[in-house]
């Protein structure tokens, strides 16, 4: 496995395993299965529903916890000083370890200053190896990198061929802040697995079409972390490490870029207030919870 240095010198797998999208009745088996071809970095949040599965798989496959690079995310309703606290150790108990390799802040609203001084602290005391954030564009981020006590390390953010973020990453990497891809293949949208120009460069190194796509991505400094439940796909996401894609080849993958998301735009007014409205139903519904278990 190749690892990149942080910031503040931990070493990170260039390669993980996420598990968005992996349902609870799957995802310890799914993990299980990425850890024995090879995975040493599992990619999970507090909104996916799945660290306790994601700790049982751990517990059971036998590999030290020093060996496995465990990420996590708050979510926007556990954002503020106290609840982000309060949410990271409920995530550590989820995840049965006594510290998480990287804590991220998942969003970039409400009060992320108040949850980013509780990471502050979190790390201060051992309890967090690295912080960062996802889904911060580049004004927020050089933001919080300037005037909080501790940079972010790590800014995980939507990359992959139709969204290359090229702007970004030059602004991460005058703030020495390590890029993340999520969803690197962009979930398939846009017919990026029969993509043509993709598939002449795959066939001309006798790789997959997602092979290609986590090469280049690999090959620019961002770190990966593709999803399958298909313990098949899981081998074939690993194997990109020995073949490397020519300047040429790197320069065409470039001009398939559009500069724009295959999801969802942070600046929309109208993405913010479905943020909201997620937020407060989910507060409906705990609150409709313990009311029912105080009856």
């Amino acid at each position: 496995m190749e690892y990149v240095t942080l910031s503040n010198g931990v070493k990170m797998p260039r390669l993980g395993y996420g598990v968005y999208q992996v349902g609870k009745a799957e995802c310890e088996r799914c993990v299980l299965d990425a850890l024995k071809v090879g995975y040493r970095h599992l990619d999970t949040a507090q909104t996916y529903f799945n660290e306790e599965e994601v700790g049982n798989a751990i517990q059971k496959s036998g590999i030290p916890r020093e060996e496995i690079f465990i990420t996590t995310k708050v979510w926007v309703e556990h954002y503020g000083y106290e609840q982000t606290k309060k949410s990271v150790y409920e995530s550590m108990r989820k995840l049965q370890v006594d510290y998480i390799d990287l804590v991220l802040l998942h969003q970039p609203f409400s009060d992320y200053y108040g949850a980013w001084r509780a990471l502050e602290d979190m790390y201060a005391e051992g309890k967090i190896k690295a912080i960062g954030i996802s889904n911060f564009y580049p004004d927020r981020m050089v933001d919080l990198a300037s005037f909080a006590r501790i940079k972010p390390m790590v800014n995980q953010v939507e990359t992959h061929p139709f969204n290359q973020q090229i702007e970004a990453q030059k602004w991460m990497e005058k703030y020495g802040i390590q890029i993340e891809a999520w969803a690197p293949f962009g979930e398939g949208r846009g017919g990026l697995f029969t993509n043509e120009t993709i598939a002449k460069i795959a066939a001309k190194y006798n790789k997959s079409v997602a092979q290609v796509i986590l090469r280049w991505e690999l090959q620019r400094g961002i770190v990966v972390i593709p999803k399958s439940v298909h313990i098949e796909r899981m081998e074939e996401n690993f194997n990109v490490f020995d073949f490397k894609l020519s300047e040429e080849d790197m320069a065409t993958m470039a001009t398939l870029d559009k500069n724009q998301s295959l999801f969802f735009s942070h600046t929309d007014p109208n993405m913010v207030e479905w943020f909201v409205q997620m937020v407060e139903e989910r507060q409906r519904n705990h609150d409709h919870g313990k009311d029912k278990k105080n009856r």
